[in-house]
């Protein structure tokens, strides 16, 4: 288990983390969400060993970072955004040197071949890094990262720059990372995030803003409150109708669908469902509606409304989300 406690780090009067606390399982894949600047990397440092906390604690599976740096480390495969590799070296050689630096008992032989077997370098392990491509040399930094078979990785932008067939490839090998041990995953990619993390943590200008799973997330803005509507009638009279509705706050005409229909999407007052209005307003007119449903929420909907300050809908969240998220992982 990670647990991380009132994290804080100061550089000279500028307070890059303030009091973060989040706690992760056994297991599983935690999704890392914030803007340039917000404090990821920082974070995710000061977890690796490579930068030192200003107040606050880390602690892994008993270990903790400062009281047992050494012992905590060896919990732990870093993967930072740029994977420290030396290109001049083939792929077996550097991750022999890696295996040395790490002072593993493991039998080198067995465990390179293995862990070179898990991310799919096998094949190029008597090449020299530099003439690789990213693809590769994002999985080489990830296979050093597993050196050791430590029970945390902590992943740092690991598809920065691949392709869209090497992104689903790491996207990937790190859900089946996910079905064994603890992954901590940043991405400035949503989807990408909500495809692999069953929780996600928010944070922005230092401070945890969010942590729950994706779905809960969405539902904390959502409620009901958007709807896209399908419907046949002429669309400047369709408006002004929708418009007359009872606590319809927006009405936005987003396209003409199948046959002479046209799609709008509604928005209403919080805390008021305006469906059977809206479905009475075009019953009187004599336009057909051909669909009615929720527009949904998706991850770049919460993560612009957190981003930008406006969090009173997730008030609370960072606490409650993190106890019903333990909850949810210890049954």
């Amino acid at each position: 288990m990670l647990e991380v406690q009132e994290l804080t780090k100061v550089y000279g009067s500028r307070k890059v983390l303030d009091a973060i606390n989040f706690t992760v399982e056994d297991q599983g894949i935690l999704g890392f969400l914030g803007p340039n600047g917000a404090g990821k990397s920082t974070t995710m440092n000061i977890i690796a060993g490579y930068t030192s906390s200003t107040s606050g604690k880390v602690t892994i599976n008993g270990h903790e970072i400062l009281e047992d740096p050494i012992g905590c480390k060896r919990q732990i495969g870093y993967l930072p955004e740029h994977p420290p590799l030396y290109p001049d070296m083939t792929v077996k050689a550097y991750l022999s040197f890696m295996f040395d630096l790490k002072k593993l008992s493991l039998s080198k032989k067995v465990h390179i071949a293995e862990v070179g077997e898990a991310v799919g370098i096998t094949d190029v392990g008597d090449r020299l890094i530099k003439n690789l491509s990213k693809g590769y040399q994002q999985r080489i930094g990830l296979a050093q990262a597993m050196l050791g078979n430590p029970p945390v990785l902590i992943l740092d932008e690991p598809t920065v720059g691949l392709d869209p067939k090497q992104i689903l490839e790491i996207r990937n090998l790190i859900k089946e990372l996910g079905t064994t041990r603890t992954v901590i995953f940043s991405s400035h990619i949503l989807q990408e995030i909500q495809a692999v993390c069953g929780r996600i943590i928010v944070i922005n200008k230092g401070v945890l803003v969010a942590n729950d799973t994706p779905e809960n997330l969405a539902g904390m803005i959502s409620s009901d409150r958007r709807l896209v509507l399908c419907v046949e009638g002429p669309p400047g009279q369709v408006m002004e109708e929708l418009g007359n509705v009872a606590y319809m706050r927006k009405v936005e005409q987003t396209g003409a669908v199948e046959g002479s229909g046209y799609e709008y999407l509604l928005e209403s007052e919080p805390g008021y469902d305006v469906r059977r209005d809206v479905f009475r307003k075009m019953a009187d007119a004599g336009w057909p509606i051909l669909a009615l449903r929720n527009r949904g929420t998706s991850l770049e909907d919460v993560f612009l409304r957190l981003t930008a300050g406006d969090s009173s809908a997730f008030s609370g969240l960072s606490g409650a989300g993190e106890m019903k998220a333990a909850e949810e992982e210890q049954s």
